[in-house]
């Protein structure tokens, strides 16, 4: 196998599947309406619901549910092999993923942007609506400390990415600024954020920022607490929609650089079913294949990431096929040139044998995000014959810009689980219930108890935690989904296409969390956060797996008027 070949398949795998799965399921699902109002212009508010051009939108939706999710699980899961991986990025990107993603987004914009959980509660019980908030309030605990794990290796290791990655945030604000404020033509502002990004990216280059591991969580720590709280147009609009343009720009030349050099395959397609993966322990492929691919192939925090922030900027139902079902397939060739960037260098830059017992054992300890990032960079230089330096400071710019974004995008939306959580179960009128709800309070706590999680473990070891919790949530979400389909849009058997791939990851994330509770050795207050999480992560997913038969069962009429 070469290079060439896997850039190509995928390229047509996507660009052929968006035009008939995706067009389907927008026509036999969702039915999307153009001139039925969406809740940006309905609930417009300047803060929360503001309608974005649909390129804006799709930036932000891509750079909050990427984070470094896309990269970071497929350069783990190459313990296994290239083929496995890329199996299940292509399947998993296909019949789970972006439906996922594009059902969440489009449930939400029919019931006024409100999020996934809060949906399940009004089609399912209000039992389930508090359990669903409690269970995802936890997995973006998990999402925060993982992210603030990866960008803070990822500065300390590439000190020219965090000179950059702290710049691109001015740029964003300015742009912000020249778009929202100032009404400059929408072009002309975007020339000038890219003319400023491209300056940021070469000062970065030339003058690294050299800081700690810890010095740089709590630097995360104060930037996740105020983006997190700001409205949407000063930094989260506008910084990902420029990072829709690195991730453009990076795919390009990626693809490109790939596809020219036809570069053969290295590493081994398949090594050992139980390969060295989860906490360095023997990991059967199926099921702990989910505890470490999150993101690449599915994901449940893009339904809250979809429902939580998208479906209130959406102007159009139209473009919800672009932002949700789109955004997913990028996020998974994404992932292929990060497995095909490994399978190609990976012997080269972890120095391993291409044995598959050593393989298979050896590459946790030696590789992982570092490989991907090297072997971006040397194909790179291959091709373009730039400094390999360079190379590696854009591709840790592309990986920590958007790990950002799902940092703050996270916080976020664990502020808005909070509030709604208490919501449900204190008097909204009490003194108690705005000082512990207010947006700033419910930042520094999600953003303190995450950092707090990260400063004493690496990625590597958080991320399976994390994933866990991710793909179980994405399972949930999906019953969600096609509850909501069968239920409500009357979608018939296309609701099937919703329910057996939430049913099978369902039965597989439940399997690995399981494996994982039982075998990975912790301790301190990762064991405390990871595993803790996972426990009460577990049981609310019996629960709401319970309360989702009890609706999927109950007679028509008993249903509708239960969901009134």
């Amino acid at each position: 196998m070469n290079s060439a070949i896997v850039i190509l398949a995928a390229a047509i795998i996507y660009v052929a599947l968006y035009f008939t799965y995706g067009k389907s399921l927008q026509s036999k699902i969702v039915k999307a309406d153009p001139s039925r109002p969406t809740p940006a212009h309905k609930l417009y508010d300047g803060v929360d619901y503001v309608p974005a051009h649909p390129l804006v939108l799709y930036g932000h939706h891509f750079a909050s549910i990427a984070g470094a999710g896309p990269i970071v699980g497929p350069a783990i899961a190459m313990a296994w092999g290239w083929l496995p991986t890329l199996l299940w990025v292509w399947f998993g990107n296909v019949f789970i993923g972006a439906v996922h993603d594009y059902l969440a987004l489009m449930a939400s914009v029919r019931y006024d942007g409100k999020s996934i959980q809060w949906i399940a509660g009004k089609i399912m019980s209000k039992r389930t609506g508090i359990a669903f908030e409690v269970y995802i309030w936890f997995t973006l605990l998990l999402v925060v400390a993982a992210f603030v794990a990866v960008v803070s290796n990822i500065f300390v290791n590439t000190p020219q990415a965090a000179t950059a990655s702290l710049l691109f945030l001015l740029v964003a604000i300015i742009l912000g600024w020249l778009m929202y404020k100032a009404k400059l033509n929408f072009y002309a502002a975007t020339a000038i954020g890219l003319i400023l990004l491209v300056i940021g990216v070469y000062i970065g280059f030339k003058n690294p920022l050299v800081a700690s591991y810890h010095t740089w969580n709590i630097v995360l720590w104060l930037y996740i607490i105020a983006a997190s709280s700001l409205p949407v147009w000063i930094l989260l609009q506008p910084r990902d929609y420029l990072n829709a343009y690195i991730l453009w720009f990076g795919l390009l030349i990626g693809g490109i650089a790939f596809i020219a050099l036809a570069k053969p395959f290295e590493v081994p397609g398949f090594t050992m079913w139980s390969a060295n993966v989860v906490g360095k322990q023997p990991s059967p492929f199926w099921p702990t294949i989910p505890l470490v691919i999150a993101c690449g192939a599915l994901s449940g925090f893009h339904s809250i990431v979809g429902s939580g922030t998208s479906s209130k900027q959406l102007d159009n139902e139209i473009h919800g096929l672009l932002v949700g079902y789109g955004g997913m397939f990028t996020e998974g060739f994404l992932s292929t040139i990060v497995i095909t960037s490994i399978a190609v260098y990976g012997v080269k830059l972890t120095g391993l044998s291409a044995d598959a017992v050593t393989w298979g054992t050896q590459y946790i300890t030696k590789g992982g995000l570092g490989t991907f990032i090297g072997g971006y960079a040397q194909g790179l230089a291959d091709l373009y014959g730039i400094d390999v330096t360079l190379g590696k400071t854009f591709a840790s710019l592309w990986v920590s810009a958007f790990a950002l974004t799902s940092l703050d995008t996270a916080t976020r939306l664990g502020r808005f689980a909070w509030q709604e959580v208490f919501g449900m179960v204190v008097d909204t009128t009490q003194g108690i219930y705005k000082t512990i709800t207010n947006k700033w309070v419910a930042s520094i706590i999600i953003a303190s108890l995450g950092t707090y999680l990260a400063w004493g473990a690496g990625y590597k070891v958080l991320w399976p935690a994390f994933a866990g919790m991710n793909q179980l949530l994405a399972s949930i979400a999906m019953m969600t989904a096609a509850l909501w389909a069968y239920k409500i849009q009357k979608a018939g058997t296309w609701s099937y296409a919703v329910l057996i791939p939430a049913l099978f990851l369902w039965i597989t994330v439940t399997a690995g969390i399981i494996w994982y509770i039982m075998v990975i050795p912790l301790s301190g207050a990762t064991l405390i956060g990871a595993k803790g999480s996972l426990v009460v992560g577990l049981l609310l997913n019996l629960l709401l797996a319970y309360d989702f038969y009890l609706a999927w069962k109950a007679p028509a009429e008993e249903y509708e008027a239960a969901a009134a």
